[in-house]
């Protein structure tokens, strides 16, 4: 089975989406959507649209875009912190894209 990596954003509308077919959903569920909704600044279309621009980026993995779009960088330092985990060197040229196509869905 293949890794399918999904933002904050798209849970909180998977969970929205089961909360609205079942009467009530499990704690754990109801916990999990609380915090979804409290740490997502994004809409789930626009999470996708934004991993799918990023992944244009020749360097860039659908682990650190799914991140991204979580995340939200929107500084330098925020977009190497990403990465550096990865022990992936970027380009200030890389490091820009990355923050304009995030400040696109802001």
């Amino acid at each position: 089975m293949a890794d399918r990596y999904v933002s904050v954003a798209e849970v909180r509308e998977m969970l929205r989406d089961e909360e609205g077919r079942r009467e009530e959903i499990p704690p754990i569920q109801r916990y999990a959507l609380t915090l979804a909704q409290a740490t997502s600044e994004i809409s789930g279309e626009s999470a996708r649209a934004m991993r799918k621009e990023l992944l244009e980026l020749e360097f860039m993995t659908k682990h650190s875009a799914c991140k991204i779009s979580d995340l939200l960088p929107r500084h330098p330092r925020d977009v190497r912190a990403i990465f550096h985990k990865e022990r992936v060197n970027l380009e200030a040229s890389d490091i820009d894209a990355i923050i304009e196509i995030v400040g696109k869905y802001l």
